[in-house]
């Protein structure tokens, strides 16, 4: 490796950097429980988060969406143990400066999260996609694309719409383009399963949809042009929420500042003596 190409590294490890630290202030809604994640998750999901890295305010600019991260679900297959989070490396995902590397669910205990799930899938294309997912376990992320890296860095860059999405895929390699939705996107390509679909106009059907968003939905057929939410969008992808998987009831809840039936025969009491001074109004009128 030549000196400019040195240089080039160390610059982009250190704008890889910046990147990924997290900011301050990010509360979530619902936060994740990893141990009801993996008693509920199956090879093949695929977990979007909601990011707070200084990265992630550009992908939901760009995407117009909630989730700017997305992980695959591939079980305790890898035998490795996350040594920063703890437990099973059972996810599968591409970061920036790191490349494509297995975490375990623990690490977005605080964050976010939405389970996709493709629907009808067999068991043959299921365990092929794990493989293809744990077959790209190293691959690297090319820090040296500066150009590619300093695009992050403009949480809200002043681009036309229809240009948005085509920044996430800019970039000189493979390494540069894989994303963490590009790769799972590959993966579904490999087994010719859809995540979004193919539109096609019967004879004299008035176009459902602007010319636009056609020409996008068609265009990102390539796997470098998919984001977190188009698992989220997808037809084919099922949401599953892991409370109204646990024989969810809503009259269980236990709801605080609990109205006391005393509390609701006094108001009661209230009300209808209301109705009876108006009635006596009327009345007298």
């Amino acid at each position: 490796m030549g000196l400019v190409d040195r240089l080039l590294e160390r610059t982009g490890q250190f704008l890889a950097k910046l990147l990924v630290k997290e900011s301050s202030g990010y509360k979530p809604y619902t936060p994740s429980d990893p141990k009801i994640l993996s008693e509920l998750l199956k090879p093949g999901d695929i977990l979007l988060i909601e990011g707070n890295q200084f990265i992630s305010a550009t992908i939901k600019y760009l995407t117009q969406s909630t989730w700017s991260h997305a992980a695959f679900y591939v079980g305790d297959v890898t035998g490795q143990t996350d040594p920063i989070f703890g437990g099973p490396c059972v996810l599968i995902e591409v970061n920036l400066g790191e490349g494509c590397v297995a975490t375990s669910l623990s690490r977005y205990a605080s964050y976010n999260t939405r389970i996709c799930r493709p629907v009808g899938l067999s068991d043959d294309d299921r365990q092929a996609v794990v493989d293809f997912m744990v077959s790209k376990l190293g691959l690297k992320y090319d820090t040296r694309n500066i150009i590619d890296l300093l695009r992050y860095f403009f949480p809200t860059p002043p681009v036309p719409v229809r240009w948005r999405r085509r920044m996430l895929a800019f970039g000189s390699g493979e390494p540069t383009k894989a994303i963490c939705s590009s790769l799972i996107a590959q993966a579904f390509q490999e087994i010719k399963y859809p995540i979004l679909p193919e539109i096609t106009l019967a004879p004299g059907r008035a176009h459902a949809e602007s010319d636009y968003s056609r020409r996008e939905i068609l265009h990102i057929r390539h796997h470098s042009l998919f984001a977190p939410r188009d698992f989220d969008l997808s037809p084919y992808f099922q949401i599953v929420k892991p409370t109204l998987e646990s024989d969810f009831d809503y009259r269980d809840l236990r709801w605080s500042g609990k109205v006391s039936e005393r509390d609701i025969l006094r108001r009661r009491a209230h009300e209808q003596s209301l109705d009876n001074r108006q009635e006596t109004v009327w009345n007298s009128e």
